[in-house]
């Protein structure tokens, strides 16, 4: 569509890569997550050119929408909503500061209906799921009929022949004014930096482990803006193998769908009924989360000073020299909190990249030294090869 109108396109491997771009300047629009503009806005990296900010893919709070205006340049927020099976958009709204979360209105030649259990309508202001109809949906999922029959269904309120919806498993109910509020998913299929992630899904690959009686995967937001898969186990007998629950799923699991802690649990709270109570769950904090090195302390003074800024940004305690930054939880918008830090601390500019490439803290300390032009005597005695990382 931009090129059609006369734009340029300009891609960038990850968000976040934003303000390094040669072409930063030129950006007027963009067009990405809320936790990746979320990011942006805290580093103060977006562009002063960018006039336009489209949000899709998570549900967008009114904070962060009241945060993107007060940078002053933006003109306009609009957020999109819609799944891969009608075609990535289905509504849009203009969000305005001081305004109410909704996701709007459908786009041209698409239809959205909300409905009870029974399939009928509901009237506005009462909850039903969004059904999405039109010229946008998708004929199916490839070599699945049986889920493409349960949420491909008959359009009950279409007058043409073979006129289907797709049932989004979304939950919204209408404004007074006719947009739609977004509330929720009806089941356990959640969003996070804009993945779709089934929690069943990670459960299943975890059950596999012999020393696993049991697992429960949620999705926490201890801190207001940061989601985190947290599995909770209990155990057959015995402590459970981190290790081999983390490989497992690295290697079942595209990685934003490996948790980011493990908690070992004696056994799980219930519900008066008897089911799981995801609520009383603990946070993933002190003695209860499972670690998967011996802990070895830092030693250097770039070391202890990393193991500070983990601490802060991962929220973990006494993080170990050896210990992985994403294995710990981290992921690309935590990584540049600690770029951030990096570069108050010692005054250099590490890239994202680094990171991956030195994810624990004694080999990315050596990296930092060597940026900076630090010695240390009681370094890595190989940090002489840690030199690659680009400032």
């Amino acid at each position: 569509m931009t090129l059609s109108c006369g734009g340029t396109v300009i891609l960038a491997e990850n968000a976040l890569h934003l303000p390094a771009l040669p072409a930063a300047r030129e950006v007027t629009l963009i067009n990405t997550v809320p936790s990746a503009m979320a990011e942006l806005v805290r580093t103060k990296a977006v562009p002063t050119g960018v006039r336009v900010v489209n949000l899709a893919g998570e549900a967008l709070a009114q904070s962060l929408v009241d945060e993107i205006y007060w940078l002053g340049h933006i003109e306009k927020v609009y957020d999109l909503y819609g799944p891969s099976e009608d075609t990535t958009y289905s509504t849009y709204t203009l969000r305005t500061a001081g305004g109410r979360a909704n996701i709007g209105r459908p786009i041209a030649n698409t239809q959205a209906y909300l409905v009870d259990g029974q399939r009928e309508p509901v009237p506005i202001g009462v909850p039903g799921e969004i059904l999405l109809g039109g010229a946008g949906l998708a004929r199916g999922y490839l070599n699945r009929p049986e889920l493409t029959a349960e949420k491909f269904i008959p359009n009950p309120f279409s007058t043409e022949p073979g006129a289907r919806l797709y049932r989004t498993g979304d939950l919204g109910r209408y404004l007074p004014d006719g947009r739609i509020e977004y509330l929720g998913r009806l089941d356990r299929q959640v969003k996070i930096r804009g993945f779709r992630i089934e929690l069943g899904e990670i459960e299943s690959v975890l059950r596999e482990v012999s020393e696993v009686r049991d697992v429960v995967t949620v999705v926490r937001e201890d801190t207001p803006g940061d989601q985190r898969l947290v599995a909770y186990l209990v155990s057959r007998d015995g402590a459970l193998p981190v290790s081999e629950l983390r490989n497992r799923a690295s290697t079942k699991l595209p990685s934003y769908m490996v948790p980011a802690a493990f908690v070992e649990l004696a056994q799980f709270p219930l519900t008066p009924n008897g089911k799981v109570d995801r609520q009383a769950l603990p946070a993933p904090v002190g003695a209860n989360v499972v670690v998967a090195n011996t802990y070895e302390a830092p030693r250097t003074p770039a070391e202890h000073k990393l193991a500070e800024i983990w601490a802060e940004v991962l929220r973990v305690k006494n993080p170990g020299v050896n210990d992985n930054f994403f294995a710990l939880g981290g992921h690309s918008l935590l990584a540049t909190q600690v770029m951030t830090r990096l570069r108050a601390a010692w005054g250099v500019t590490v890239s994202l990249r680094s990171l991956f490439d030195y994810p624990t803290i004694r080999t990315l300390a050596a990296h930092v030294e060597t940026l900076a032009g630090i010695h240390s005597e009681h370094g890595d005695p190989t940090a002489g090869n840690l030199v690659t990382g680009t400032v």
